[in-house]
């Protein structure tokens, strides 16, 4: 019987690895075609809409049968279109309903109360700050419980072509040596004329003035000119030597409000931290009028043209080598690696921290996490916890490797260390909202960054944004009152002058 079961593993195995997908079915799944035991399991169905994960879901599906006598994972790739709707009418008249299923956290809310979702098994003691980053926990968070689990995420952050910093920290660690070389040998031809051991016409040579220039030393640099805010960015454009395929030093899309949100995330809130409270909405005010000016000021320093630019074609032109600085998600690693195997870039690069604004204006970049539910209509609520659980422990890197996602938990053994990087920027970041009645707010906040770029009114374009969404919260028409612009030469000044706070 052992040996026959590992034939089946084996079996499995290989179909995860042949992207075999599993859909929803009626009769029975391929885990049941192939499982000569599965009667004599529990079996807890977890449902899933992308189908990158088939091949990381199923693996974990056969890993988690081996080790588990009594329970059995049967991962489902359904369709995303009415997916809520869908996961009610299967539970309410169907057999096979979904135990479990992965959904993005902004839509926690709407689960929650339609009973599809559940307070989870010791919430409080399994998301623990040592384990999971605190945006992690305040993205499954609902009027104080925890619903579900977070799973993996997405954010942006600062990507960089690494090659040509450490390029120039090389032309500048040389720059500083030739010029020490150069005062040391006047000083020694100084001396020597003084003492009358040299007339003019001697030529002097100095000893061990050209240092050997360390990769440490190169890191060190390069280290030392990431930019700390956008700031730093244009003063490193003033100054930088491009090589002559760069178009820009720094490039992103300024028409999708993931890249452009954390010009304001800092000083929005939308539902306080957790996301969950309408009475904490604060859209317009003198900050983020103010950071609104700084990213309208930038339209004159990165001519960057909103009806042209999207994030795809920024991705590509940063791996061309066009462009030093963007903004991009954790799928700029995979298409990095790719470009790099198949010969099409030989270029290094790495992810830093999202920079602020200025000296006076920080930022804050946003996140959306996939979550594990437990159905609040399943029958085995107990098992379904515990493969939430399994799934949300696992630091094996599997997710990446298999799936393409990044764990929204500490501790995952990465190949690549800028994956640890995302994750310490999403521990800082501002969740999706799960408030039903704001569900709008990213389409307009797009469409509002869209308009400042070209030029329109911060001050009124933010204030239209701030009435239409409490329009929506209140249920009544709503006027906000008009605040006093910020003075555009305190704010934007910030953008050149040099700062003693950014050295």
């Amino acid at each position: 019987m052992r040996i026959r079961i590992r034939i089946i593993s084996i079996i499995l195995v290989a179909c995860a690895l042949l992207g075999t997908y599993v859909y929803a079915r009626s009769d029975r799944s391929i885990f049941e075609d192939y499982s000569l035991f599965a009667r004599n399991k529990t079996t807890v169905r977890l449902w899933y809409t992308d189908d990158t994960l088939t091949p990381y879901l199923q693996s974990k599906a056969v890993a988690y049968s081996e080790s588990n006598s009594k329970v059995r994972i049967e991962p489902v790739l359904v369709s995303g279109l009415e997916y809520l709707e869908a996961i009610n009418k299967a539970s309410v008249d169907e057999d096979n309903y979904p135990d479990l299923y992965i959904i993005t956290n902004d839509s926690l809310e709407k689960a929650y109360l339609a009973g599809l979702a559940m307070e989870i098994e010791g919430g409080d003691e399994f998301l623990s700050k040592g384990i999971f980053p605190e945006a992690a926990i305040n993205s499954v968070t609902y009027k104080g419980k925890k619903i579900a689990y977070p799973f993996y995420f997405e954010t942006s952050s600062l990507i960089y072509n690494k090659t040509y910093l450490e390029n120039m920290a090389v032309e500048t660690m040389q720059t500083e040596i030739d010029t020490a070389e150069g005062e040391a040998a006047q000083e020694e031809t100084e001396k020597a004329e003084e003492e009358g051991e040299l007339s003019e016409e001697d030529e002097v040579t100095t000893e061990d003035v050209n240092p050997e220039i360390t990769q440490g030393m190169i890191d060190e640099v390069v280290a030392e000119s990431l930019p700390l805010n956008i700031s730093d960015i244009l003063k490193f454009a003033e100054s930088y030597n491009a090589p002559e395929q760069v178009e820009a030093v720094f490039q992103w899309d300024v028409t999708d409000i993931f890249y452009n949100y954390f010009f304001v995330g800092n000083y929005m809130n939308v539902g306080g931290e957790a996301g969950d409270d309408v009475s904490q909405i604060d859209i317009y005010n003198t900050d983020t009028i103010s950071c609104m000016k700084i990213y309208q000021q930038l339209n004159q320093f990165f001519a960057i043209d909103a009806d042209s630019i999207d994030y795809d074609k920024v991705v590509q032109d940063f791996i061309d080598g066009k462009v030093v600085f963007t903004i991009a998600t954790t799928d700029i690693i995979k298409k990095i690696d790719d470009a790099k195997a198949s010969g099409e870039c030989n270029f290094e690069f790495a992810v830093a921290d999202m920079p602020g604004l200025t000296a006076d204006f920080g930022s804050r970049t946003m996140s959306v996490t996939d979550c594990i539910v437990v159905n609040g209509l399943s029958e085995n609520a107990e098992e379904a916890n515990e493969v939430a659980r399994f799934l949300c422990s696992d630091n094996s890197g599997d997710i990446y490797k298999l799936g393409g996602k990044v764990a929204a938990h500490y501790g995952v053994k990465y190949d690549n260390a800028n994956l640890a990087t995302f994750v310490g920027v999403y521990a800082d970041s501002v969740p999706m909202p799960k408030t039903i009645e704001t569900s709008n707010l990213w389409m307009e906040l797009e469409i509002a960054f869209t308009k400042i770029w070209n030029g329109e009114d911060c001050n009124s374009t933010l204030k239209d944004v701030c009435e239409s969404i409490m329009t929506q919260v209140t249920g009544t028409p709503y006027t906000a009152e008009a605040l006093p612009d910020p003075d555009d030469d305190a704010i934007t000044a910030g953008l050149t002058e040099d700062s003693e706070d950014n050295d």
